[in-house]
């Protein structure tokens, strides 16, 4: 019998949107028939330092929102101090997905994991179409546009 693989996906998943859901989707494809994914939500505190502003969802409403979608099995808060290493250690995937707009997590991830001799492959998800909501960014600016108007 085969090994079922876990994929290990990753993000802020603030304000929820059509691509986080197609990110999922296809993060768990990477992992092949009956592939199990995991999803690490990034904390408050780490989004904060990252990109300068807290999210606009609570980490607790925001883990819990990913881990009702369809595709995901399990979804875990990330640690307070964001280590990467200590995420791979924890959850042991055999496939690590990345979206579209995380090329400097990528590229820490493949050093990583040569570097810790580790067999775990590294897959990006490409961009899903031109779709004018499909950011959180863009979904606040159409907010904050409208209560403009």
């Amino acid at each position: 019998m085969r090994k079922r693989k876990t994929v290990l996906a990753s993000g802020a998943f603030d304000l929820l949107h059509y691509g986080h859901v197609r990110f999922l989707e296809e993060s768990k494809k990477a992992g092949g028939d009956g592939a199990r994914l995991v999803v690490v939500v990034a904390r408050d505190l780490t989004i904060k330092r990252r990109k300068g502003r807290p999210p606009v969802i609570p980490e607790d409403q925001r883990r819990a929102l990913v881990e009702a979608l369809k595709p995901v099995d399990r979804a875990v808060l990330g640690s307070e101090v964001f280590d990467v290493r200590r995420i791979l250690k924890r959850i042991k995937p055999d496939v690590v997905t990345v979206g579209h707009d995380q090329g400097s997590l990528e590229g820490e991830l493949t050093n990583l994991i040569t570097r810790e001799g580790m067999k775990t492959k590294v897959v990006k998800i490409g961009k899903f179409g031109l779709e004018e909501l499909a950011s959180s960014s863009k979904i606040k600016r159409r907010i904050v546009e409208g209560s403009k108007q």
